[in-house]
Parts: structure tokens; C-alpha cells; sequence
């Protein structure tokens, strides 16, 4: 066998035993991940995608506990105390991973100190939508009949992301919003199609089908690229707010002091769970564009993501929880 082929043997091999340890650590005992939003939202979607495959590659069955609340904060504050043994993983969001670390002012647990970045899974933009009682067939239309009737519209909130996306946009246009705020993007859909809420940030998966049955309308959406799940829809900085660009991520993290073996076997297990076809099929599907990059990739782009929110916050003069 020549030089490159036993490396690659040495390697698959490694990777092998890595498994096979993992397994053999948690005794076959399943993986619980924690996903800090209701079920149907993007990040329990995302997760329940890759799931069986990861299940499959670590021998080890991955079990989906759903604990929502407060903008994700009730269930990331369990993951960041559980044991950092292998057996608890989490997904959070740019939400619960960034935004918090600035929107609070006591937050319970600390995105950077607190957890050990696995991967990002994918990204998305978020949809300005209305429900079609409210006035205007545009962004533009829609700001004017707002500053006109300062307080009067409602805005519902599925996450500190779309919070702060919302915060940001009626800052830069000089309108003012009342937030009302819900336990993640599923009970969020479900309040502005009932028109209990006027506007609402959602990701394309959310509204896509609601959008093309005029039960809600879209005024754009929030990421500097138009999405290809509704390529007609333009951004908001294409309608005249200038550098608007902000967009909900997805990743996998676990509690801090995991060990790194078993971090790099989880790693593995969930890229390679992205790159399936059908896996990838679904995910375009639904709005999402895949990452999947390495741990420390994914820490980095942490890192920058709470120190541009808390710039932004400290900016906009946005109201601390």
C-alpha cells in the first residue's frame, strides 16, 4: 500500500474507533439534545433532519427534548448546566447564542464561557410578514401607513433574532412598534395568521405556503441575498434601508468541558449527515442554505456574531430584558 493510501486507512480508521468509542462510552444510552424552541420551529426542523443519520453514524440514539420559553433562554440555560459528558448536546441560534448576550441584562448563562461550538448547520434570512388585513402592497407602503399611526401595529416575536431584526428595522426607518412576544416561530406563525399580531419576522419555511395561499403577505426579506424558496421577494435593502442585513443561524454546541474526542466525533457525524442528498434536497427546500463547517470555524463566527449584536444594541439604544 502506498504513503496516501495509508493515510486515508489510518484516518478512517481512527475515525472508526472514535465511534465506536463514543458509543461504547454513553453504554448505548441515548443523546439528548436540547432545542430551546418548540416543535415545527427551524431549529427543532434543522435537528430532527439530521438526527437519524447522526443516530446511525454515533450507534447511539439522538432524543429531541423540546424546551422553550423566553426568547430560547429556559432551555440554553439547561443545556449550559448539564453534565459535559457526551450524553446532552444543544442547538442554538443566533438568537440564543449571540443576541442574548447583549438583549439581557442578567442572563442566566454565557454563550461564550458556557458552551463548546460543534458545527453550524445552516442560515437563513427572515421574511418581514403581514397578515393581509394590514394596509400597503409594499415595504415603502407599509412604513408610511406606520409612522402615520406611531403604537398602533403589533409585532410578534418567535426569537431575540426576530426581535432584534424587527428593533433594528423600525430604528433605521423612524417607526414605532409594539412587540408582543411568543414561544418560538410555530405559536408566532399561528398568532399572526389569526391576526392576534400584525408583523412578524419568519423564515421562509414558515411562510412560504401561508405567502402563496394570501393568507400572509411578505414585504421582504431580511438578508442582503434574495431566497431561492421566493426569488420574487426582494430584500430590504433593495427597497431603500441601506446595509440591512440580517439573518438567522443554526448550529450544535455542547455544554463546555466536553470532551474534545467526543466534540470531533459529533462534528463528523453531523456534516456528514448535511452532505446526504436527500438530507440537502430538503433542507434547499425549505429556505435554508447548508454550513457545516469545523468547531473552531463555528467559534469564530460566535465570537463576531455577540460582538456585532452588541454593537448594534448599544447603537440603536434597543430596550435590555
Amino acid at each position: 500500500m502506498d504513503q496516501p493510501l495509508r493515510i486515508l486507512a489510518a484516518v478512517a480508521g481512527m475515525a472508526f474507533c472514535s465511534a465506536i468509542a463514543f458509543a461504547q462510552g454513553g453504554s448505548g444510552r441515548p443523546i439528548r439534545v436540547i432545542v430551546p424552541v418548540p416543535p415545527g420551529g427551524p431549529s427543532d426542523t434543522a435537528m430532527r433532519l439530521i438526527a437519524p443519520k447522526m443516530t446511525e453514524g454515533l450507534g447511539r440514539p439522538l432524543v429531541v427534548d423540546n424546551r422553550p420559553g423566553a426568547n430560547g433562554v429556559a432551555g440554553t440555560d439547561i443545556a449550559a448546566k448539564a453534565v459535559p459528558d457526551g450524553n446532552t448536546l444543544a442547538v442554538g441560534n443566533s438568537g440564543t447564542q449571540a443576541i442574548n448576550a447583549s438583549l439581557y441584562r442578567k442572563l442566566p448563562y454565557s454563550p461564550l464561557r458556557d458552551f463548546t461550538p460543534v458545527t453550524q448547520l445552516v442560515t437563513s434570512g427572515m421574511v418581514v410578514a403581514a397578515n393581509p388585513k394590514v394596509p400597503g402592497g409594499s415595504l415603502a407602503e407599509f412604513l408610511n401607513a406606520a409612522r402615520k399611526q406611531p403604537g398602533r401595529f403589533n409585532v410578534g416575536i418567535a426569537g431575540a433574532t426576530g426581535e432584534l431584526t424587527g428593533d433594528a428595522l423600525w430604528f433605521q426607518t423612524g417607526i414605532k412598534m409594539n412587540n408582543v412576544r411568543y414561544k418560538g416561530s410555530a405559536p408566532t406563525e399561528l398568532a399572526i395568521l389569526a391576526g392576534e399580531v400584525d408583523i412578524a419576522m419568519l423564515t421562509p419555511l414558515a411562510t412560504r405556503q401561508h405567502i402563496q395561499s394570501g393568507k400572509l403577505k411578505a414585504f421582504g426579506i431580511s438578508s442582503s441575498q434574495r431566497n431561492p424558496v421566493l426569488p420574487d421577494l426582494p430584500t430590504v435593502a433593495e427597497q431603500g434601508v441601506t446595509g440591512f442585513d440580517f439573518q438567522i443561524w443554526h448550529g450544535l454546541f455542547a455544554p463546555k468541558g466536553t470532551p474534545d474526542r467526543l466534540i470531533r466525533a459529533v462534528h463528523r457525524e453531523a456534516v456528514s449527515a448535511l452532505r446526504v442528498p436527500e438530507i440537502k434536497e430538503r433542507f434547499n427546500t425549505l429556505g435554508f442554505v447548508i454550513i457545516g463547517n469545523t468547531p473552531e470555524e463555528f467559534a469564530a463566527i460566535v465570537r463576531r456574531e455577540v460582538e456585532k449584536f452588541r454593537k448594534i444594541i448599544a447603537e440603536s439604544g434597543i430596550e435590555l430584558l
